[in-house]
């Protein structure tokens, strides 16, 4: 039967396969991957994960780079990321049956990337501080930036109009999966991620999306948007 809306169908499909969304989880934190990382990632063999990523990049959800031999896999855009982040937020949570499990499940709440911006309590308490300081004021979906917010962040390094001549929305609200509450996204949310990196504020973690604050970044969030010891404790919620 003829239907005028996107084929939601065929995308679930596509997504409701474990080792697919095991991959594209892996691909969350806007990283390149090779497939023998993905296989492991996605628990596939090397011949299994090749057809899972043929089949995510054809459907649209993969992009594909190539050097020399090897093929390193991304996902295809904000879009792609936007939506698994919103199937996260509506799945239901998954039952502990290890430590390492409960372990990997607090870094992440803690301190995370949400593709090109900053999510998990340290997400959403940067956006409070923000909001708090009123260099950002909730409008909807989305942040307006002030006035005074402007100087804030161009005292970070940060040039607010010429995020706003971009084409992508400037301060989009992103309701984060595992606090229930937003935290900054759209371009304005990638420059200050940037800015948290280049900064050396935060860290990488080794095996996961999750990101360490540093003891410089914990000065900073303190001095400069005035959030005090924050702690994993002090910042449950």
């Amino acid at each position: 039967m003829y239907s005028p809306n996107p084929d939601i169908a065929r995308l679930a499909s596509l997504i409701g396969v474990r080792a697919r969304a095991a991959m594209l989880l892996a691909l969350l934190d806007g990283s390149a991957l090779p497939a023998t990382e993905l296989a492991c990632r996605g628990g596939a063999s090397p011949q299994a994960a090749s057809a899972h990523l043929r089949k995510l990049a054809e459907g649209g959800l993969l992009a594909v780079t190539v050097s020399g031999r090897q093929r390193r896999y991304r996902l295809a855009g904000r879009e792609v990321a936007h939506a698994i982040e919103a199937l996260l937020s509506a799945a239901p949570p998954p039952r502990v049956t290890a430590l390492t499990q409960s372990l990997a499940m607090e870094r992440l709440r803690t301190a995370r990337t949400c593709y090109d911006h900053l999510a998990g309590r340290l997400g959403v308490a940067v956006t409070d501080a923000l909001v708090n300081r009123r260099a950002l004021r909730p409008s909807g979906g989305e942040f307006h930036v002030t006035a005074c917010g402007e100087r804030f962040f161009e005292d970070l390094g940060i040039d607010v109009p010429a995020l706003r001549r971009g084409r992508r929305a400037l301060a989009r609200a992103c309701t984060d999966w595992t606090e229930r509450r937003p935290h900054l996204a759209g371009s304005l949310g990638r420059a200050l991620h940037d800015r948290f990196f280049a900064n050396t504020w935060i860290t990488r973690g080794a095996s996961d999306r999750s990101v360490r604050l540093t003891a410089r970044g914990e000065r900073a969030l303190e001095h400069v948007l005035g959030v005090k010891a924050w702690t994993t404790s002090s910042m449950s919620r």
